[in-house]
């Protein structure tokens, strides 16, 4: 058996080739050229360049390399596919197919092209079970009457857009919404809300009701702290079991250290 991964931006798919590589194994890794870290080259055993569009070019390189499971570990923007991409046949037609092009559909229908030639599209935390959030306070300070209610208040829109498939994260001041996710991502949607709120703000990121933890897998990281310290962000609840945790002692240490909370919820 042999393992690939589909490598979109951030550490994501760095982490998982380091999980692989303690397990013993190493990974043919696609690179998307409009997203994937040029780091990636000294990172991959082996590895080619795909554009977005490209699914033909990706899965005959899998197929080359002999390649059965494949995950799909960092994000890539769906709005590169309507902003310049040039897809090709294979991926034009699986996009004429589809009956959304929400974040699931487009995934899923990547899912089942790869699966048309035998390649299986795996649990994308296959490498790192060791980095999914526990459950519980994971901080040292813990959260106050008011940062569990905006956590109360904010899981119930959180689970709903998630549902939606809209977004992960919402941030809540006073349990009203002040910024739900879209396509911007975790980090930007936290920055907005600093704009609009004067701190004081709880950030509550979520699984979708029925994760598939194949792809899209909530993530959180020292860059999520960063961005909440700068946003007056005081809270953190994350869905626990189901969020990748990229550099949990660090990301801990730096909560700790601007006593922001984390919590596994």
């Amino acid at each position: 058996m042999k393992y690939g991964l589909i490598a979109g931006n951030g550490d994501f798919p760095f982490l998982v080739i380091e999980g692989a590589r303690k397990q013993g194994e190493s990974l043919a890794v696609v690179a998307i050229k409009e997203e994937t870290d040029k780091r990636i080259e000294q990172a991959a055993a082996k590895f080619v360049w795909v554009g977005i569009g490209q699914l033909g070019k990706m899965i005959s390189f899998f197929k080359d390399e002999g390649v059965t499971k494949v995950m799909m570990a960092g994000q890539v923007k769906h709005v590169q596919l309507f902003s310049g991409a040039s897809p090709d046949m294979r991926m034009l037609k699986m996009l004429w197919n589809l009956p959304r092009r929400n974040t699931d559909s487009l995934i899923g229908g990547i899912a089942a092209e790869l699966e048309k030639d035998g390649i299986e599209l795996i649990d994308s935390t296959y490498f790192l079970q060791d980095s999914l959030a526990a459950k519980g306070v994971l901080t040292k300070r813990k959260p106050n009457e008011i940062e569990l209610e905006n956590i109360e208040y904010g899981l119930h829109i959180a689970d709903e857009i998630a549902r939606l498939d809209l977004g992960q994260t919402i941030v809540v001041r006073a349990k009203a919404c002040v910024a739900i996710e879209a396509m911007e991502g975790t980090d930007a949607t936290i920055a907005r809300a600093g704009t609009l709120a004067n701190g004081k703000l709880t950030v509550v990121k979520v699984a979708k009701p029925d994760q598939d933890m194949r792809f899209d897998v909530p993530v959180a990281g020292v860059p999520t702290i960063e961005t909440m310290i700068q946003a007056g962000a005081t809270c953190l609840s994350i869905t626990a079991g189901k969020t990748l945790m990229f550099d949990r002692d660090a990301m801990i240490a730096l909560a700790d250290k601007n006593k922001v909370v984390i919590i596994g919820s």
